[in-house]
């Protein structure tokens, strides 16, 4: 160290700082300069800490950063080079170019996030209406829900997703895709009431129960389209009801069939209307239900009619001869006494096979019995009694014969539930069968019970 003697010093402000008397002196550390020429101190690299400083660190991005630290400043989406085309983990903060030409990929999201990152792709060559693209979200959140994963299958198109927290998780922004991707709650039905029954002695035959279908587009009952899916939402009950099909008679009126029915707190329930019982030879009509009951053999009686969007009407008495006429079916009307054969059912593939239900039993008859319908339906009796319909069908019951006992019983219907399995919960009542195809779950009800999701 040195010192310098000093009388005073003379700060460049112009105020005198008196050290005291003459002699006294200041000492220099080794490595500080003074120079007297410009008033100057030169200090050496290192010797002032931050805590000597009244501002020892600077904000950036709205955080803040000590003098002689680092951070990262955000410069944008990081679009990488590399065509994506097979299944890959993405990176927050990157943007990938997918091409699906050959095949759908999967792109699986960071197993953690914090808010703020961000992740855009991008359709390479427009294929993904042709393979799509499958978001693995990796436990996190995708709009507000866990599953399914999300599928974007629109040609040319970009997304923008941006991490919002674990309530939400990730939250598409691009214009294109503020849709909601994740579904993950949809579950399609199929309803399918308990068949009309039947009478004796050249009786009508009895109705289908009432269709109603939301798979895959396939149409519901009677001409109808095909209906939404339902939204099951998480700890909620769903209550299954199975109709049975209508009861035999000896004699009288014959008995519908009974409802079939899914119902919650938080849907619309779905109820199909159990299908209308074959006209009886005493002089009573077919009656109305989801598809209606076939008239006897006499003159002058008429069919049931079918329930809208759930089924056809059953057939009318268009000669006084037998056989009697046909229930209705869930695709047709009944055969005209005369004919009498049932109307035939639907197929649908909800159930992971193509199955047909819901056909119209036949008009009982002398020695020309009506066959019943396809998907359930049961033939009228010749001379004898009718045959029931199939079990958990929803098939109408065959009309009995000239001179016979009986009639016949409806079959009973069914209600089958079809979700994506990773937003199937497994709980259940009422032993339902469950099956997998594919990435769902299917759930057939063949008696009445529940559903938590």
């Amino acid at each position: 160290m040195s010192e310098v003697k000093v009388n005073k010093i003379s700060p460049r402000s112009g105020t005198d700082v008196t050290l005291g008397d003459s002699g006294d002196t200041i000492t220099i550390p080794t490595g500080v300069t003074l120079d007297t020429s410009n008033s100057t101190v030169t200090l050496p690299d290192g010797s002032v800490t931050n805590a000597k400083l009244t501002n020892s660190s600077i904000t950036i991005n709205g955080s803040s950063v000590s003098l002689g630290g680092s951070t990262t400043i955000e410069t944008g989406t990081s679009w990488q080079s590399d065509i994506k085309t097979a299944a890959f983990t993405a990176v927050a903060g990157e943007g990938y170019w997918i091409n699906t030409t050959s095949a759908a990929v999967t792109m699986t999201l960071p197993a953690s996030a914090s808010v703020g990152d961000t992740i855009e792709f991008s359709d390479y060559l427009r294929t993904w209406n042709t393979n799509a693209v499958t978001i693995n979200t990796n436990s996190l959140n995708f709009q507000g829900n866990s599953s399914p994963n999300p599928e974007y299958n629109t040609s040319g198109q970009s997304v923008r997703i941006v991490y919002s927290g674990a309530t939400q998780g990730w939250i598409p922004t691009s214009d294109d895709d503020v849709t909601l991707e994740t579904p993950g709650n949809l579950a399609n039905f199929l309803v399918i009431a308990g068949g009309g029954g039947s009478s004796r002695d050249l009786g009508g035959g009895g109705g289908a129960g009432g269709y109603r279908n939301s798979y895959n587009n396939e149409t519901s009952g009677g001409g109808g389209s095909s209906e939404s899916a339902l939204t099951f939402n998480g700890g909620t009950v769903y209550t299954i009801t199975v109709g049975a099909g209508g009861a035999e008679v000896g004699s009288g009126q014959s008995n519908d069939g009974s409802n079939s029915s899914i119902t919650g707190s938080d849907i619309t329930n779905i109820e199909s209307i159990g299908g209308g019982g074959g006209g009886a030879r005493e002089i009573y009509n077919g009656r109305d239900g989801g598809s209606g009951g076939g008239s006897p053999y006499n003159t002058g009686l008429t069919g049931g009619s079918g329930t809208a969007n759930q089924g056809y009407n059953g057939g009318g008495n268009a000669l006084n001869n037998s056989p009697a006429a046909g229930g209705g079916g869930a695709s047709e009307v009944g055969a005209d006494n005369g004919t009498g054969t049932g109307g035939d059912g639907l197929a649908s593939s909800i159930s992971g096979s193509s199955v047909t239900r819901a056909g119209g039993g036949g008009g009982g008859g002398t020695n020309n019995a009506g066959s019943g319908g396809s998907g359930g339906g049961g033939a009228g009796g010749n001379s004898a009694d009718g045959v029931h319909g199939t079990a958990n069908t929803g098939g109408g019951a065959g009309g009995g014969g000239n001179n016979s006992t009986n009639g016949a019983a409806g079959g009973s219907g069914v209600v089958i539930i079809r979700m994506a399995t990773s937003s199937y919960s497994g709980t259940t009542t009422g032993s339902p069968t469950v099956s997998q195809s594919g990435s769902d779950t299917i759930l057939i009800y063949t008696g009445s019970g529940s559903y938590t999701h």
